[in-house]
């Protein structure tokens, strides 16, 4: 496994199924941090995840504090507005954890201070924030480009 993805406290089901749909398809670990902002279920995830719930890898933790102490090794890469490098300059390394914050206020200040990273995506055309799924994909992508055999 190279890179996984981990969903903070999601808001919207449409997002994580997406997020599930890109962990499935690019054969990504998904680790979703609850509570959700919406009953977790294959059902309300059926729409945007599709079947692709079916063969996703995905770990749920009932808490951050569960998640950080199930965590064995690897960097947390956080994705966010205010991230201090810009993703065409991060460097990925195997094993890392591209953290995705919630839709409506991203991470709070103790998650954002456990991160080993805060990476931006560059918005030149001047828009405050991706989708978070989108957002997701395109970190996904960089990384597992970079991390290629």
């Amino acid at each position: 496994m190279s890179v996984k993805l981990a969903a903070f406290q999601p808001d919207i089901a449409q997002n994580l199924g997406s997020m599930i749909r890109l962990g499935a398809c690019f054969d990504v670990p998904l680790e979703v941090i609850e509570p959700c902002g919406f009953p977790f279920s294959v059902k309300t995830l059926r729409r945007s995840a599709m079947d692709y719930a079916d063969i996703a890898n995905i770990t749920r933790y009932d808490s951050w504090e569960h998640f950080l102490a199930e965590r064995n090794s690897g960097r947390i890469v956080l994705m966010t507005t205010e991230g201090a490098t810009p993703l065409w300059d991060f460097r990925f390394r195997a094993g890392d954890t591209i953290l995705m914050g919630r839709e409506s206020a991203g991470v709070p200040e103790t998650v954002r201070t456990r991160a080993d990273a805060a990476v931006l995506i560059p918005m030149p055309g001047g828009g405050r924030s991706l989708n978070v799924a989108m957002a997701a994909g395109m970190a996904v992508a960089e990384a597992l480009r970079q991390l290629r055999a």
